[in-house]
């Protein structure tokens, strides 16, 4: 019997008891119900659908991986994104990778040179087609999945890795209807394994600097955050050859709301416990006219262009209020679109004081009292996260935060811990891709955000702050 590969229940019985759990819930991010995934033929208003589907199975949260010495990976997806994260697998002395999926060849065989380069077993490769991912789920000697596809194919890669026992890690955002969302959180709990958001802006330093500060109590009662997307992408968008196809510029003919909500919301979400002791309860959203892209089109691209064909209504940018349970308001941002600087504005303010990022920057009583902003670097010897100081110079890109994220994913996965964050976050961090298209369609009318915990979230439990393993 092999010992990492632990038994779940049929996915004969898992498909019937989801289908169960999830009728009525069926609804896609423009109103309409979705063919794929959604039993009920009848679409639900928002407000309906934010309401908790009934529990099938006990809930993850708090629930450790399985203990192992080794952890065995499968990738699924080998563009930008997959290929980057490669070579922090393979970092890791205790992590194999075992298996990698694209249908572009090319990019698969790269891939394999890449471990193979690093001295370790050429891994299965699977590039038969679009669903090829169904075989390398199904292999017996992978632990953990890691989806790096366009935004479309996460939710059906995630469903198929839980099915088949696997835990599955997605690439922002885990999917994009509301009933898909359900849908993952009932897998999870049936299937008993961990499905989460590669939320790598959570393990940046700047970040889980400010987390620990507020568990600490320096910015006093916490009041209010703000995270953001604004990342100038017009030329990449357009790019023959910087993504696999138009399918990230084609989401903004199909939306109109926040399309990357992860990358802000979820280190304020930390900040603030939400699914830990608060729970984010609303969205308001509002959007600009979309102009962005067309007028970058008029400029940059040929007559002849497949992108002419396209009509985008996706708000240049769109700004959204999200209220929690006790009271707090945390401004969401996502702007792709326009020029402008990057930034995650990655905001924190409560009575004692407030910290700003991009570029970072701190007030907080009684260390300031002149109106002028601090040094945030003066709270690093007290506040930085054992990870950081353990891994000062990490490896990799985004400035070491991807590093990071791995090697606290793989350490948790070997040493049979509790995850950092689960497919509850996962769905909370996400939930403001369809609500916020709802709310701007609605002229701003708040939209409920369903409470994917079903009561969990009023017990305290550890998240990113967590504690050295001894």
């Amino acid at each position: 019997m092999n010992e990492q590969t632990p038994r779940t229940p049929s996915r004969r019985k898992v498909l019937r008891s989801t289908a169960a759990a999830g009728a009525g819930i069926g609804i896609t991010a423009t109103g309409a119900p979705s063919a794929a995934s959604a039993p009920s033929a009848t679409a639900v208003s928002p407000a309906a659908a934010a309401e908790p589907s009934r529990r099938t199975a006990a809930t993850m949260a708090g629930v450790p991986f399985e203990r192992r010495s080794t952890v065995r990976v499968g990738l699924v997806g080998l563009g930008n994104r997959g290929s980057a994260m490669i070579g922090l697998y393979l970092a890791l002395p205790w992590v194999r990778v075992v298996a990698v999926c694209d249908p572009v060849r090319e990019k698969a065989e790269r891939a394999t040179a890449k471990v193979v380069a690093a001295g370790r077993p050429a891994p299965a490769v699977y590039t038969n087609g679009e669903e090829d991912y169904e075989n390398l789920c199904a292999r017996t000697d992978v632990d953990f999945v890691h989806v790096a596809t366009p935004w479309d194919s996460h939710y059906a890669i995630a469903r198929a890795a839980m099915l088949n026992g696997k835990h599955v890690g997605v690439e922002c955002p885990v999917a994009m209807q509301l009933d898909e969302l359900w849908s993952l959180v009932d897998l999870s709990e049936q299937t008993r394994r961990h499905c989460m958001q590669l939320e790598n802006c959570c393990y940046g330093r700047n970040e889980m600097r400010v987390l620990r500060m507020a568990h600490a109590g320096r910015f006093g009662d916490l009041l209010h955050g703000a995270g953001a997307y604004n990342h100038d992408l017009r030329a990449l968008m357009f790019s023959p050859t910087y993504y696999e196809g138009p399918w990230r510029r084609r989401w903004h003919t199909r939306l109109r709301g926040d399309l990357y909500p992860n990358h802000g919301f979820g280190p304020v979400a930390n900040y603030m416990d939400v699914n830990r002791g608060d729970r984010a309860v609303s969205i308001s959203s509002f959007g600009t006219p979309a102009l962005g892209l067309a007028e970058y089109r008029a400029e940059h691209m040929p007559s002849g262009d497949p992108s002419w064909k396209e009509t985008y209504i996706g708000s240049d940018r769109t700004v959204s209020l999200v209220q929690t349970a006790k009271g707090r308001v945390i401004r969401l941002e996502h702007d792709v679109s326009t020029p402008h600087p990057y930034s995650r504005i990655n905001s924190l303010g409560g009575t004692r004081g407030v910290f700003e990022d991009y570029p970072a920057r701190i007030y907080l009583e009684p260390d300031h009292n002149d109106d002028q902003w601090g040094d945030f670097s003066a709270y690093a010897a007290e506040f930085d996260h054992w990870l950081w100081k353990d891994h000062a110079n990490p490896p990799g890109g985004h400035g070491g935060m991807d590093y990071i994220m791995v090697y606290r994913l793989m350490q948790c996965l070997q040493l049979g811990l509790v995850p950092d964050f689960d497919v509850y976050d996962a769905a909370t961090w996400t939930a403001p891709v369809p609500l916020s298209h709802a709310s701007i369609k609605a002229q701003g009318a708040p939209q409920e955000i369903p409470d994917f915990t079903r009561g969990e979230w009023t017990r305290a439990r550890s998240g990113v702050d967590s504690v050295k393993p001894a």
